[in-house]
């Protein structure tokens, strides 16, 4: 039986989820991979921090972080330490990197998971942000410590995306994609297709855990851009800016034009595209009313959906139906067995 230290940088939805799963999972990890994972260190923006290299007890952090009270309690170490002390003195093998996304520069981020690579430390994240804006230097940096830099919860969760091309599909060439990546406006849209407004269809999304406090990063597009210039970046091998995705929300799309698509037969989409272009990738992210007999008629609710287009397989789609945090956090459960997996030591 291996024991195997984590850290953890972010303690929101995604990564309570994630030390809900190593408690459920936990026999099963022993038993089916004879390892056993222990977090010796969880760092909060707001909530305090906690080192202990015997490990954590996660029941009663997700206690103390449900209550709004401090991790303190759980530290072997005084309070006030930098972030870059906590992955230091974490003696972590990898750190989980999940704090909030930053669109414009994927910071701090791409700070705390450079600092851990640096430190011979594997890293896995959730975080769109930093890969958008780090991929290639943080691919490269991983790959001159010998360590692993892995992402697959930024894009449709823990549905397998980036796992799938790396292990499953050798010498196959993507040539483009499309699909509906981002779940909030699928539901905004479905539910303004039966009479809300967008206002209201908000209201709900919010309710649900699905919208943020400022829902613009969804409504705008962002988020979907942000996974059209990751995808593109990572598996087309084509260098992409955020500003390279032509990029058109759904705030403007009215309700008599919604209902007109209905009478027609037809849905609003918010859709994602990509395509190969000679050396170049022309993408972008925009509303559209698609037919009955698209493949995106009939994602509904929160629920993803993606078509890839290649040289072998002309149109591979996967279907994640309604996901949530835990199945982000699957995503980067996956992603730590696969970096022991590939070591040879599961």
């Amino acid at each position: 039986m291996r024991t195997i230290p984590l850290g953890m940088i972010g303690f929101g939805n995604v990564g309570q989820a994630f030390a809900r799963m190593l408690l459920v999972k936990k026999d099963v990890l022993k038993k089916k991979h004879h390892v056993d994972f222990i977090v010796t260190a969880i760092s909060t923006g707001r909530h305090g921090a906690a080192i202990n290299h015997n490990g954590i007890d996660l029941e009663r952090a997700l206690f103390l972080r449900k209550t709004g009270s401090s991790l303190q309690e759980l530290s072997k170490y005084p309070p006030h330490l930098s972030q870059s002390e906590i992955i230091h003195l974490s003696e972590a093998e990898v750190l989980l990197e999940n704090t909030p996304v930053n669109y414009a520069s994927g910071q701090p981020s791409l700070d705390h998971i450079s600092r851990a690579l640096q430190a011979g430390i594997h890293v896995i994240t959730a975080n769109k942000g930093a890969v958008l804006h780090g991929y290639r230097f943080l691919n490269e940096l991983a790959l001159k410590q010998h360590k692993q830099f892995l992402f697959e919860s930024t894009v449709m969760d823990g549905a397998p995306i980036f796992s799938l091309f790396r292990k499953t599909l050798p010498a196959i060439e993507l040539n483009g994609f499309e699909g509906i990546l981002n779940s909030c406006t699928n539901l905004l849209l479905e539910r303004m297709e039966d009479g809300e407004t967008l206002d209201q269809a908000v209201k709900h999304a919010r309710s649900i855990g699905i919208a943020e406090t400022d829902p613009s990063g969804d409504i705008d597009g962002w988020d979907a851009a942000i996974k059209v210039a990751i995808l593109v970046n990572v598996l087309m091998n084509i260098p992409i800016k955020l500003d390279g995705v032509e990029r058109k929300g759904i705030r403007t799309i009215q309700a008599v034009e919604i209902q007109g698509a209905r009478i027609e037969g037809q849905k609003w989409k918010l859709v994602c595209r990509a395509e190969k272009n000679g050396n170049k990738v022309i993408a972008s992210v925009a509303p559209e009313k698609v037919p009955l007999k698209s493949p995106l008629y009939s994602v509904s609710g929160t629920s993803s959906f993606i078509l890839f287009k290649t040289d072998s397989l002309p149109g591979l789609g996967i279907l994640e139906s309604n996901p949530g945090p835990e199945t982000t956090a699957y995503g980067l459960l996956s992603d730590l067995l696969t970096i022991y997996s590939e070591e040879g030591n599961l």
